[in-house]
């Protein structure tokens, strides 16, 4: 009697298990590759998410410990554009750097540029909490055996930014194989030029005024074309009050080293007096000033707070 229900409780829970494992084996729905970046053979994907426009730090250097506890990475790279996560689960047997071997092969076939890369403590002791913070998916919490590569590649549809992060998870003696892939491209909606006679109004009411058009290429100075109209209205600011003289501040967000940040907000006021100075403001009228990240308008926890964070001020000069 008893091996007769040991029996019928096989025929009923093997095709249970069947299932298990043939959904162990299936992509999670509605997910796909990247285009340009071949999956690893028998790999899995257990996780896709992605985002017509969203804001990602690229990690190109070790990441350790800021004193308030979080990661802090040596330098990063601010991108802006589409946004896809992907997350493998690799084969069984298979090592993280057989693995990754096999993708830095692939990127360098589909044309990609290595940025940074790194393996196991070159990485810095805090590299895993970045790449995946509070643990949010298991195959990623051993770091042993982690390697990472940053690159880009440059494409006519507009540049595409990936970091590959592979570490071996263990207890199932496999690969997890994690991928964030930044397409740069404009938003749908631009950034409203504020106009010379509102500038005007503000600065003498207020005595500065924070500019969001005034846009940068990323992790440089140079002062993307379409911030333009931005910068001719307020040239024209300027030339309307002769008398003004103004300290031209650059803001970064939170993300990065303090002192690269400070450098890079420097170097970006020089390139806003740059341009002024060629419509015709003298350049006595103007001081470059560098803030970095010590002057945040809002949260660097969110993408919303470091846009708001990322900006120029224009404040007035009052000689004595």
């Amino acid at each position: 009697m008893y091996s007769l229900r040991s029996l019928i409780a096989g025929l009923i829970l093997a095709p249970l298990f069947a299932l298990s494992a043939q959904a162990q084996d299936t992509d999670a729905p509605g997910s796909s590759d990247f285009p340009l970046i071949p999956r690893y053979e028998g790999a899995v994907i257990k996780f896709w998410e992605t985002s017509a426009y969203d804001a990602y730090a690229l990690p190109l250097g070790p990441v350790g410990l800021a004193p308030d506890g979080e990661p802090a990475p040596e330098k990063t790279l601010d991108l802006e554009g589409k946004f896809t996560e992907i997350l493998y689960r690799g084969p069984e047997q298979r090592s993280a750097l057989e693995v990754f071997r096999n993708y830095e092969a692939a990127l360098a076939k589909a044309g990609f540029e290595t940025l940074y890369t790194c393996s196991k403590k070159d990485c810095g002791p805090r590299f895993r909490q970045l790449i995946n913070p509070g643990a949010r998916f298991d195959g990623l919490i051993y770091d042993d055996e982690r390697r990472y590569i940053a690159a880009k590649i440059s494409r006519p549809e507009g540049d595409a930014y990936l970091a590959l992060y592979i570490t071996s998870f263990e207890p199932e003696n496999r690969p997890y194989i994690y991928l964030a892939i930044t397409e740069i491209a404009p938003m749908d909606e631009k950034m409203v030029v504020v106009e010379a006679s509102e500038i005007q109004e503000t600065m003498a009411r207020d005595g500065r005024i924070a500019i969001y058009g005034i846009l940068f290429d990323f992790d440089q100075a140079s002062i993307l074309p379409e911030s333009k109209d931005q910068i001719d209205q307020l040239a024209a600011m300027l030339a309307a009050e002769p008398a003004l003289s103004v300290l031209i501040v650059g803001h970064t967000d939170g993300q990065g080293a303090f002192d690269y940040n400070l450098s890079l907000s420097q170097r970006r006021a020089q390139s806003v007096v740059d341009a002024l100075v060629a419509l015709g403001i003298a350049k006595d009228r103007l001081t470059p000033a560098g803030a970095g990240m010590v002057a945040p308008v809002a949260t660097n926890r969110s993408d919303e707070g470091r846009a708001k964070n990322r900006r120029v001020e224009i404040v007035e000069l009052v000689r004595n």
